[in-house]
């Protein structure tokens, strides 16, 4: 296992369009960094192409931790990201792969055994969801920990973050199970103080 990308991926912090209305979305990102957050994915369904290629330049410019651009390989090159996330309708990561500068991350979603095969390039997985969740509505049926586990299973030695409906309660039963970290949107991006939020999921595996 690539240690260095497993301690980034300790807690992935996933943005989503409802959090990120307000007139400062970035200053509750980077206290959520603050609050123990290891690198944010960039997810972004409905912003205007020139407004998400420059929330990436400035979360990458001032996020002292990586940044991963959901979906967009274009737009994760153009600002600089360290990597890109690709779901399971976006472009392949072996193709990805084919395009992307040496120690470009490419992570993919694996949720089903069928998806197992197209994450074989990947750098990282993301597995789930765990539960129903209402912040990726296309995100298939909830695995639960024993089909979750079975795709784990199936990951060889890349590492491997547990998504969807994850609580501050399931990380040290993550952890034990052999993920490095979690991936959570709601569960910090939803909450008021989202350095403490953040912060939760830290100190409880």
């Amino acid at each position: 296992m690539d240690e260095n990308l497993a301690r980034s991926l300790r807690l992935l912090l996933v943005t989503d369009d409802r959090f990120m209305v307000d007139d400062e979305p970035v200053a509750r990102i980077a206290a959520a960094v603050r609050g123990g957050v290891t690198a944010v994915q960039l997810r972004l369904k409905l912003a205007r192409e020139h407004d998400f290629l420059a929330l990436a330049r400035r979360l990458v410019s001032e996020l002292p931790v990586p940044v991963l651009i959901n979906d967009r390989l274009d737009i994760a090159l153009a600002s600089g990201a360290a990597g890109v996330h690709l779901g399971t309708d976006d472009l392949a990561p072996r193709l990805a792969r084919a395009v992307v500068p040496a120690g470009f991350i490419v992570g993919a979603s694996v949720g089903s055994p069928d998806e197992v095969p197209r994450g074989a390039s990947a750098d990282y997985w993301g597995i789930g969801p765990l539960r129903t969740t209402l912040t990726k509505t296309d995100a298939g049926p909830a695995l639960g920990w024993d089909a979750a586990g079975n795709l784990l299973s199936q990951s060889g030695k890349r590492p491997c973050v547990l998504i969807g409906g994850v609580l501050p309660a399931d990380v040290a039963e993550a952890l034990n199970r052999g993920y490095a970290g979690v991936a959570v949107a709601s569960g910090i991006l939803g909450a008021a103080d989202t350095g403490a939020a953040a912060a939760a999921y830290r100190t409880t595996g």
